[in-house]
């Protein structure tokens, strides 16, 4: 049975001039079914036979003026709520059981006596004419990347008229996210739609000193103008009117949900396969709208001749820490580059560092501000050469790789030994110099067998010497008669051409 807001959703689209197959197919019913309630004119509440009469006396007769005069005071007070106070008012007197029964009261009472509430107007959609993009939280689905969990965002795209969507991950709503995937949208669309709508995103938008409203940012309009694409907003608070992006935000969400479920987990191997699983879910339900795409790419503009670069640039002098500050977070370079003048590449998720117009190095990108991501390989030359700056190393829990290396430098302090930080940085290096993980598995296996895991125990285990062994060569002996063949057959191809050219002047000369 269909319900009242399905049928609504069909009225509308049959008011605003759509054929009964489509407003059936957009209101999730079959065409019989949706001529039913076209030609009956009523809703699936109305078909059946209504009960006007009660089965049982009404418990709150007597004491309906109380709560009809709590309604009054508030009319957002909750059903739930008021019993609560009609049990402290009259203890003992409502069994749990007639909950429902007030519910059912206080729904008639809102339906018949109550304020009026607030009225949504279904808009008429032109082909190629409108698409709303906004990020949206995943936080709820409890996303999972190799057991550990996975914060993030998905920008989403969506067409108001047939609905097709373009779904990216993202990490901030900053300006180089909202220009990746609105542009990763558009070539993936093929064509350009004639008006974009966000909400008042700070990618997109900034604050107005005079009028106090907000005005879109001059990277936002650069963005728009390159794709020749007419900017607008809603007003601020009022996110629905950017509400087909929103309703795709909760069915997208919804689906992907259910899909989790019927996967049996929500843990992935890495982000590249959950990306690809979302984009499998929405190449899915983008199938069912390519008649109406259609229509849509029929008149939508000519994609530009290329892309517009999706990141922002910055000048940086990497200091004698051997880091960086970008945008409020420290990151540490090579040490070889300190004093040079780098060029940041800023994207969603990476930014790039160039010399002289060569990337030199990548890094991610961190999430929020004043946060570091120290990579002890940029630094562990000069500790080895000044181990006493461990100690008091402001960035000194990046020197740590793992919890591992964590208890191995706490192994060493309680050994008692000497030069402890000296003695750590060497395993730190031999980390560097190798491989991370075989130096973690040697920590791993010292610690488990009570042993405290030194610099030359655990490259012993990390990196044992090598056995050279010379290998035994037999020396071949050529045979030169090969070559003596070789310019005995030249010498006498050679007589053969001598031969030839004094024949060919004999005969040239006349008798």
């Amino acid at each position: 049975m269909k319900t009242n807001h399905q049928v609504r959703l069909l009225m509308s689209f049959l008011q605003n001039g759509l054929p009964l197959q489509r407003a059936a197919a957009k209101a999730g019913m079959t065409e019989p079914t949706a001529r039913k309630y076209r030609d009956g004119g009523k809703l699936p509440e109305d078909l059946g036979r209504q009960r006007v009469w009660r089965t049982r006396l009404d418990p709150f007769v007597e004491v309906w003026p109380e709560v009809e005069e709590l309604l009054k005071l508030d009319a957002g007070l909750q059903a739930k709520t008021i019993f609560e106070e009609l049990e402290r008012r009259y203890p003992g007197r409502f069994p749990q059981g007639q909950l429902r029964t007030l519910q059912r009261r206080i729904r008639d009472w809102h339906a018949l006596e109550g304020p009026g509430k607030e009225v949504f107007f279904p808009q008429i959609h032109q082909p190629g004419r409108l698409c709303q993009s906004d990020f949206t939280d995943m936080s709820s689905l409890e996303i999972m990347i190799g057991g550990e969990g996975f914060r993030h965002l998905c920008y989403h795209f969506v067409l108001t008229y047939s609905n097709w969507e373009y779904v990216t991950l993202a990490y901030s709503e900053s300006f180089e996210a909202l220009s990746e995937g609105f542009q990763g949208a558009l070539w993936e669309l093929g064509a350009v739609p004639a008006e974009h709508r966000t909400d008042n995103l700070s990618a997109a938008t900034h604050e107005l000193r005079e009028s106090r409203g907000r005005g879109f940012t001059e990277r936002y309009l650069e963005l728009v103008g390159h794709y020749d694409i007419e900017p607008s907003r809603n007003n601020p608070g009022q996110g629905n009117e950017n509400g087909d992006v929103e309703s795709s935000h909760h069915h997208f969400k919804q689906a992907v949900d259910q899909r989790l479920r019927l996967r049996g987990n929500r843990d992935f191997q890495a982000v590249s396969n959950y990306l690809e699983f979302l984009r499998q879910m929405v190449r899915k339900r983008n199938s069912s709208r390519q008649s109406w795409l259609q229509e849509e790419l029929a008149v939508m503009k000519k994609l530009p001749q290329r892309r517009l670069d999706a990141f922002r640039s910055q000048f940086v002098t990497v200091t004698k820490w051997s880091t960086i500050r970008i945008s409020g977070n420290v990151y540490s370079v090579p040490s070889r580059l300190i004093g040079e003048r780098l060029e940041a590449q800023i994207h969603a998720e990476q930014i790039e560092l160039l010399y002289k117009g060569r990337v030199v190095e990548r890094l991610e990108r961190l999430r929020g501000n004043d946060r570091q991501r120290i990579d002890y390989r940029h630094i562990i030359e000069s500790l080895l050469k000044k181990p006493g700056a461990f100690a008091r190393y402001i960035y000194r829990e990046a020197l740590f790789p793992g919890v591992e290396f964590r208890r191995c430098y706490d192994a060493i302090v309680e050994g008692g030994g000497r030069a402890p930080e000296l003695e750590y940085a060497r395993i730190l290096h031999l980390a560097a110099r190798t491989m991370e993980s075989k130096v973690t598995a040697a920590i791993l296996d010292l610690l488990e067998r009570g042993q405290v895991p030194s610099y030359d125990a655990v490259r012993a285990l990390a990196e044992p010497p090598e056995t050279l062994v010379c290998p035994e060569l037999a020396a071949a002996v050529p045979d030169l008669a090969a070559y003596d063949e070789l310019i005995g057959s030249q010498e006498e191809l050679q007589e053969v051409k001598e031969e030839q050219v004094v024949q060919r002047l004999e005969e040239e000369v006349p008798a």
